[in-house]
């Protein structure tokens, strides 16, 4: 019979065990919160950051984030931005940008948003301005776009999602380098655009983290 481990009723950990943490010359190591040993840590973050401050984890990531970006179109408040953010996260992307409204639907992102940095570009032609010679690479399954299994995503460039349904705007389309589509094997026609973000990160992180494709 399966044994099932007890489910845990809290998320995260307790107050720091014993005295707290210093650094070499016996000072308090600046990395840690004090609330946060004198209280607990609640936070979604992986076990490594425990009672970090937000800072110090940010300062960290940007020591080792990744050569991509994510870029969301924003003209009518979407809330699958919110999952294309937290997965950002989750892949340690450069930076994210909204392009459209400043303010976007921040539910979805479970303050993952944090400890990314965000840009904003009121238009397309911004964000194309900003990229330089970085290729704006868009996500989406249109005529004549190319399948991003065998594509080859280039290590920097900013990959380019637009809204649920529309998906990306003309204007979008036409100052990408490259539009691609996820193969689907189903009878829908597409796939809900925070999972469709999720899979073209992880197909970045294939290609240039694990040496695949």
């Amino acid at each position: 019979m399966a044994q099932w481990l007890p489910v845990q009723d809290e998320i995260g950990v307790g107050p720091w065990p014993g005295e707290w943490p210093t650094t070499e010359d016996g000072s308090p190591d600046p990395r840690y919160d004090e609330a946060l040993l004198a209280d607990g840590d609640r936070r979604n973050v992986v076990d490594r950051y425990r009672y970090w401050t937000q800072e110090a984890i940010v300062a960290d990531l940007d020591r080792h984030r990744h050569d991509f970006h994510i870029a969301v179109e924003n003209w009518g408040h979407d809330f699958n931005i919110g999952s294309v953010i937290r997965t950002a996260n989750a892949f340690n992307a450069k930076a994210f940008h909204i392009v459209g409204k400043r303010r976007w639907n921040r539910r979805g992102a479970m303050v993952t948003d944090r400890y990314q940095h965000e840009l904003h570009h009121a238009d397309v032609d911004s964000l194309r301005e900003w990229a330089g010679d970085l290729p704006l690479i868009g996500i989406d399954n249109l005529p004549g776009s190319l399948p991003i299994e065998t594509y080859d995503l280039p290590r920097e460039c900013v990959l380019v999602f637009g809204q649920e349904g529309p998906g990306l705007s003309a204007q979008m389309r036409a100052a990408c380098t490259a539009i691609l589509h996820i193969e689907q094997f189903g009878s829908t026609r597409s796939i809900n655009a925070g999972a469709a973000a999720a899979i073209a990160m992880h197909m970045w992180i294939l290609r240039h983290v694990h040496g695949q494709g």
